[in-house]
């Protein structure tokens, strides 16, 4: 336990972890799991000591995330044994060929009665100590049976959003009136139908205006990009001075397969010049940029 201990808090000390690190199999005993404890409330002592002081940056608020993959006894044991027979294999192959090293399969891997009394251990041991960080710790319990995709989508969804748990409560209340970005996309088609809807309801004259230009200016331009998918297109035409047009154009092109994305440019131009003092006079003009994506047209090449 000491050497491991040593060894870990050591590593963590490399700058190439300041920022975090993923540490595997790591606590496995009791001793462990206290040494992990006691160095979180350690960092915790440190944080409370210089905040508000100018070191108060060097020392952030630790955030540890206990994460257990688990598996019933019948599924260890499987896997253990098919460890150990893919382990032969490779060294038979290597043999064989006279290419890459042999690998040193662990005596568990091929006994299946000493494959269960590693699962008894870790039950017994480890896993009773592990269950014991959900106290201290933000705790993540997850199935691990499956495949390696369906347990790393598994993983991905319990880590997705953990900024209640990891944000200082008042930093959380700040931001937190703030949606969250899969919220929007949730009911996004509902909400597009009903703007449409809306448009031509209550705003049918500026609507037909707005779904005119697209159909006579903007459709021309984005067909001839129709292999790229990709399309810039300029305009300066005066109703979209109304931020309602400009909301019609991106949700009318959104309904019909494409993504729009609007930047509105102003430019200084010429506009006279003073007959006294011949100084040139400006104006501003309004340039709406409007970048149009879609799936584009795939040419099959010949050889």
């Amino acid at each position: 336990d000491r050497e491991v201990t040593k060894l870990v808090l050591s590593s963590l000390l490399d700058p190439e972890y300041e920022s975090g690190a993923i540490v595997d199999g790591f606590p496995r005993t009791k001793t462990q799991v206290e040494c992990l404890k006691l160095f979180h409330g350690r960092l915790n002592e440190l944080r409370s000591k210089y905040l508000g002081t100018l070191q108060e940056t060097q020392f952030p608020k630790p955030r540890f995330h206990i994460i257990m993959l688990f598996i019933d006894e019948e599924e260890s044991v499987r896997r253990q044994l098919l460890r150990g027979q893919r382990t032969l294999e490779h060294n038979t192959e290597v043999e064989a060929s006279g290419v890459g090293e042999k690998i040193e399969p662990r005596k568990t891997d091929l006994d299946e009665a000493a494959a269960h009394r590693r699962y008894k251990t870790f039950k017994e041991s480890t896993y009773d100590s592990l269950t014991t960080l959900r106290e201290v710790f933000h705790y993540h319990f997850i199935n691990a049976h499956g495949t390696v995709i369906e347990v790393q989508q598994r993983i991905i969804s319990e880590l997705k959003y953990q900024s209640l748990l990891e944000l200082d409560e008042a930093t959380y209340d700040r931001i937190s009136s703030i949606p969250l970005a899969q919220t929007l996309s949730l009911h996004a088609r509902q909400m597009l139908v009903h703007r449409l809807d809306s448009y031509e309801k209550f705003h049918s004259e500026l609507f037909e205006q707005v779904v005119g230009l697209i159909k006579s200016k903007f459709i021309p331009i984005v067909e001839k990009h129709s292999i790229s998918g990709l399309a810039y297109i300029n305009s300066e035409e005066a109703v979209f001075d109304d931020p309602l047009a400009v909301a019609m154009l991106i949700d009318v092109f959104n309904e019909r397969g494409f993504t729009a994305v609007v930047d509105i440019r102003k430019m200084e131009v010429p506009s006279r010049i003073d007959p006294k003092s011949y100084e040139i006079i400006n104006r501003f003009k309004k340039v709406y940029r409007v970048r149009i994506n879609f799936p584009g047209s795939k040419i099959r090449r010949g050889l």
